[in-house]
This record gives C-alpha cells, sequence and structure tokens, in this order.
C-alpha cells in the first residue's frame, strides 16, 4: 500500500431501485505517478469508482484507502480530499458553469481563499499550458467541444491535485483536438507528477498511453497489469467482450519464434523500430519469413 495512490478493498455499493449492485467486492490498486486506464463496457463500475475516489459515493462494504488512510467522509475531511483528487466529467457541460475559460478556471481558486494576483498567476499559467490562453475571454457557448473538454480539465487543474480522474475524456474529439488534450496531460503528469486515471473504451489509446490498466466487468476487477503483460492474454479479453487494441493484435499474430523475447511495441514508432529490427535479425541469418 506504500506506492498505492488510491486503493479499493472488496468495496460494494447499490444504487437504489436496481436489480445488482454498481460494484461487487471490488479490489483495485492506483499506483501513485501511474498514469492508469480504467477499461470496462457500460455499466461495469467505472464512473462508480470515480464517484467512490472522490468521497461522492460512500462504499455499503469495504474500504477506501487514499495514501495509505483509510478514506474519512466528515465534513472538513472530504473537503481536503477533494482539494487532492480533481474529477474531469464526460460532459464538459456538466462542469462549467461561469461564462469564459477565465472566470470558470478562477472560480475554484477564490473559493479556496487565495490571494487575487496568485490567482491571476496561476490562471495565466493553467491557460497557457492548455493552449486556452486566445480563447480566456471567448463565452464558453462558443467554444468547440474539444476547448470545452480542456476548460473542464484547467478548472481541475488550477487546483494543482495529486490525482486528476478523466471519465472519457477523448470521447467525440477529432484527432486534432484528442492530441491537444493528450499533450496537456503528458505535461502535468511530466512536471507535476500528477497521477493519472483515464476511464476509456478505446483500448488503442489505452495501450500507448497508460503504463497500468485495471479492466472492471460487472462491478469486480477482472485484471490488472501493465499493458503490454495484461493484453498478451488475448482469452482474457476477449472473454469479457472487449477487443484487443490493433498493435497488439498485430504484434500477437507475427511468428512466435520471431517475437519471443522482444517487449511488445506500445505505439506506431515502437512498432516501425521493432518490426525493422526483426527484419534485420532474419535476412543476416539469412532466413526467410515464411508466414504471417
Amino acid at each position: 500500500m506504500n506506492n498505492a495512490c488510491l486503493v479499493f478493498e472488496e468495496v460494494v455499493f447499490r444504487y437504489p431501485d436496481t436489480r445488482g449492485p454498481a460494484l461487487q467486492g471490488l479490489s483495485a490498486t492506483i499506483p501513485k505517478g501511474s498514469r492508469t486506464a480504467v477499461l470496462g463496457h457500460n455499466g461495469s463500475g467505472k464512473s462508480t469508482l470515480f464517484l467512490h475516489a472522490v468521497g461522492i459515493l460512500r462504499p455499503q462494504q469495504g474500504v477506501v484507502w487514499k495514501d495509505g488512510a483509510r478514506i474519512s467522509y466528515a465534513s472538513k475531511d472530504l473537503a481536503s480530499l477533494r482539494r487532492s483528487v480533481g474529477l474531469v466529467f464526460q460532459d464538459p457541460e456538466q462542469q462549467l458553469i461561469l461564462n469564459t475559460p477565465l472566470e470558470d478556471v478562477s472560480f475554484g481558486l477564490r473559493g479556496s481563499g487565495m490571494a487575487e494576483p496568485k490567482i491571476k498567476l496561476r490562471c495565466r499559467e493553467v491557460l497557457e499550458r492548455l493552449n486556452l490562453t486566445e480563447l480566456g475571454d471567448k463565452p464558453i457557448h462558443q467554444l468547440s467541444l474539444g476547448q470545452k473538454k480542456r476548460t473542464a480539465l484547467a478548472g481541475v487543474m488550477a487546483m494543482e491535485p495529486e490525482l486528476i480522474l478523466l471519465d472519457e475524456p477523448t470521447a467525440y474529439l477529432d484527432p486534432v483536438s484528442e492530441t491537444l488534450l493528450l499533450d496537456a496531460l503528458e505535461d502535468i503528469h511530466t512536471r507535476n507528477g500528477t497521477t493519472l486515471v483515464m476511464a476509456t473504451h478505446d483500448m488503442n489509446l489505452a495501450y500507448r498511453w497508460a503504463d497500468w490498466i485495471i479492466v472492471l466487468d460487472q462491478g469486480i476487477c477482472k485484471a490488472s497489469g501493465r499493458p503490454e503483460d495484461l493484453f498478451a492474454s488475448r482469452d482474457m479479453i476477449q472473454s469479457i467482450g472487449l477487443g484487443l487494441p490493433l498493435l497488439a493484435d498485430v504484434w500477437q499474430s507475427l511468428p512466435p519464434e520471431l517475437i519471443s523475447g522482444q517487449k511488445a511495441p506500445r505505439t506506431a514508432d515502437e512498432f516501425k523500430v521493432a518490426l525493422s529490427a526483426l527484419l534485420t535479425s532474419i535476412e543476416r541469418r539469412g532466413n526467410t519469413v515464411t508466414r504471417f
């Protein structure tokens, strides 16, 4: 538990008037400083996990631990928890409450009692890091979906939490907007060592982005581990109706004698390098590739 940011221990939670529990004995660990992807179908428990992480929901059975300490649900302790854990909703319209990005980003800071000069400096830095400077005074209703998502992220970033939870952050984004958002997350992670947790249906994104993956199914953790190890278990992934990432699928389709002992590539560039090395090795041995 020493290197864990969050630990869910046998957590059970049932919403009113539902047949089964949303979480049924969920046990999972989110490593500190990681980029963790949470995978699973709709209804698998991803959003419910997030709501427990910020103390909006409370386990009916089991325990949630934050940095080695059991989460307390006293008002003062919850306020402290929510300063250290930021949640970015899938729909930014649920999160943006003021008229412009600048006003919205400064809202939480003013609520924390921060001095006005420091608020202005923090807002300027955050908007710049998310490529929103020129949009700071633009009405939020005139922003694109990608700009709204980055504004919602900016509001969370401004509070400088230790952990940021993102619910389907790239859903419905065009490639350019997705790249801008992911670049911003990489900047946060690299500069501050912030733990990032992303719920997503995008297997390709999870494979190339995350360094730890949690797979949920019907409210339990079916598997967790490093992407290259977890997606090597084709049968487990497919047994719960999830598809393999394209690069993992292609890599595993190569002859086993070629890739045995080789680290599975997780990005297109890594795949090109790995494939080039394999072909060079084959040529040096004077062998031919008989099947793919």
